[in-house]
């Protein structure tokens, strides 16, 4: 953002998601200090008499400027806020073409700002809130214009209602198939984003997006000084069920695995496919023991579970895991990962189907059952 964005609009950052209330909100801000500016420049008007209007308007115009300015000081650098500053600003300038209509008579084209206020309503606030305002400003018009120093005349009026029905109907379509097209895109999106980060077998995080989010969550960790751990778990004899049942027997394997994994982690952990049947979970705020105890649940569940491949038959898996822990504060990823497959390997070669530990300076570090 530049400097003169920062200047406008403030320190502000959207997400992805948000890509519509970003365009709202930046059109809101742009819109406060357009109207308090052309605003200003009526009531410089009036004081050097290019154009005097001698009338109690130009306090309504005053007033316009101030409420433009404190609603964009209000807006700036705070999103939440926008819902409610639109519409603030939308009753404030109902106000004012209010006044313009019943203390500037000498102006013909002044039922123009009620005409320039539709677009700006559909576009900031909805089709519903536009619906709204536009029939209330139809009916002001009708009802209010007897009321006038100087009604319009009926044809002019005709003319008036039916082009302000004509523009709604115009921003209604609009607004309605722009933001139909604005959700369409942001779901493709996502879609395109999901496929991008995830394994199309198993649903969970690839090897790349998995190991750009460690890195985050390892980043964080060190800032607020917390330990980190790494699960290794691969599938023992997992080539034996391809060449034995089938590739699609072994896909089965990895899809029920995958969901065994995720359904025994917490939500702030990160799951990742990262190899044929290897799978990593990073587990932020867990310490060296905590890990280890996940680790030997996890085996658990894995044994317990048979996933189905067809004709009734299952077939009992088991997983060897290796686990480490954070032991300084350089300690990243690579390292971490480089640890855990020491671990699982130390895990293999002790006979498969257990939890291996790194560095296993006892015995009581290794968690195992009988291969």
């Amino acid at each position: 953002m530049s400097q003169f964005e920062r200047l406008i609009f403030g320190n502000i950052e959207f997400a992805d998601s948000e890509e519509h209330l970003e365009f709202q909100f930046k059109f809101l801000c742009i819109v406060l200090l357009c109207g308090a500016v052309f605003t200003a420049v009526f009531v410089v008007g009036e004081y050097t008499r290019l154009n005097p209007l001698d009338s109690p308007h130009v306090l309504t115009m005053r007033f316009f400027i101030v409420a433009a300015l404190s609603l964009w000081c209000l807006l700036r650098g705070q999103k939440r806020r926008f819902l409610a500053i639109a519409w603030v600003y939308e009753a404030v300038c109902i106000v004012e073409y209010i006044s313009v209509l019943a203390y500037v008579p000498q102006d013909e084209l002044r039922i123009l700002w009620l005409f320039t206020n539709i677009p700006g309503v559909y576009l900031l606030l909805g089709r519903k809130a536009g619906f709204v305002i536009t029939v209330l400003s139809v009916f002001g018009l009708l009802f209010g214009n007897a009321a006038m120093i100087q009604p319009y005349s009926q044809p002019a009026l005709a003319t008036a209602v039916v082009s302000m029905v004509y523009l709604a109907l115009f921003f209604h379509v609009f607004s309605s198939r722009s933001v139909s097209y604005y959700v369409r895109m942001r779901e493709s999106n996502e879609r395109l984003y999901h496929l991008a980060m995830h394994d199309t077998l198993t649903g969970v995080l690839n090897a790349r997006a998995y190991y750009e989010i460690c890195d985050r969550l390892i980043a964080t960790a060190r800032r607020n000084a917390r330990p980190y751990a790494v699960l290794f778990v691969d599938l023992d004899h997992f080539k034996s069920i391809n060449d034995r049942h089938g590739h699609a027997a072994g896909d089965v394997v990895l899809k029920s695995i995958a969901a065994t994994l995720g359904g025994n982690i917490r939500q702030s952990d990160a799951l990742g496919r990262i190899g044929g049947e290897e799978f990593s979970i990073f587990l932020p705020d867990t310490s060296r023991d905590a890990a280890l105890q996940v680790a030997e649940n996890i085996r658990l569940a894995i044994e317990r579970r048979c996933p189905e491949i067809g004709g009734e038959q299952c077939l009992r898996v088991t997983a060897s895991i290796g686990v480490a822990g954070s032991e300084s504060a350089i300690d990243d990823m690579l390292t971490l990962q480089q640890r855990a497959d020491q671990a699982m390997y130390r895990a293999k070669a002790a006979g498969r189907n257990r939890v291996s530990l790194f560095p296993a300076s006892s015995p009581a570090e290794e968690l195992a059952l009988p291969a």
